[in-house]
């Protein structure tokens, strides 16, 4: 589904039906360096199943038209820009990673927009090491061998090859090629940067649910417990053997989170 926001191509896939405004309605966000792919089974599955869905592409990612936003503050306030031009008033609002602290942001400054909140892989702050912005900026098929080996729970363990032909990392990084040069760097500093994390999720009203992976090397599971503390109404779910590219290692374990949630 393409929309205009800003004057701009946005796009956001609808998991395979044609978005109805008259249903609960889930916008899924994804994280630094991917695009809405990244929630395929998650989205297709609600949206076949009695909820409207928004799988988005943020600016300069995917299928969006740019500029790349190169803050937290200015995506959040872009997410809630599409969803007035989708015709959408209030959503769950899912975010993964960096698209989890869009998702406090938003929630945190425009509470009439989020009906509940779902992080997956999240934490605050979001701390990027020096090296893996070095990387980042300066040699970018090293930061995606840096991520790749950090965001998984083990580099053997399901469902690192499931079948003939298939492994999670690689999948992961052949995404990471897809985007364009410089994409990795501003979405790993936007994280850095972010500041307004304990403020946003103090304000936050609506129910939140966390899906935190054991074997989080990026956020680790004890950072986003922490976070999870800070909002008035929130609930925790650890997913085993898993680490930070949850929707890619346990696809289904975070689907029935999602759908326990929001049921």
């Amino acid at each position: 589904m393409q929309l205009e926001v800003d004057g701009r191509v946005a796009y956001a896939y609808t998991g395979g039906k044609a978005l109805d405004t008259t249903l609960p309605t889930v916008v899924f966000v994804h994280g630094a360096q991917s695009d809405h792919s990244v929630w395929i089974l998650q989205s297709r599955y609600l949206a076949h199943h009695g909820y409207g869905v928004l799988a988005v592409d943020l600016p300069g990612h995917g299928r969006s038209a740019g500029p790349l936003l190169d803050s937290v503050e200015a995506m959040a306030a872009w997410i809630g820009k599409l969803m007035s031009a989708a015709g959408i008033r209030q959503a769950t609002v899912v975010g993964h990673s960096m698209g989890s602290l869009i998702a406090v942001e938003l929630a945190g400054t425009e509470p009439d927009r989020v009906g509940r909140a779902v992080l997956v892989g999240s934490a605050y702050p979001m701390r990027v090491s020096d090296a893996l912005l070095a990387a980042a900026r300066d040699d970018e098929p090293r930061a995606f061998d840096m991520m790749n080996v950090w965001s998984h729970g083990g580099l053997n363990h399901p469902p690192g090859c499931p079948g003939p032909g298939f492994s999670v990392f690689v999948q992961s990084r052949r995404l990471m090629e897809r985007q364009a040069k410089g994409v990795l760097f501003n979405d790993l500093s936007a994280c850095n940067d972010y500041r307004q994390g304990e403020q946003r999720a103090a304000a936050i009203a609506c129910p939140a649910l966390f899906v935190l992976g054991r074997q989080d090397m990026m956020t680790p599971l004890k950072a986003g417990k922490a976070l999870a503390s800070r909002i008035k109404d929130a609930r925790v779910v650890e997913i085993d053997d898993c680490g930070h590219q949850l929707m890619a290692e346990q696809p289904r374990a975070v689907l029935d989170a999602i759908l326990r949630f929001i049921a």
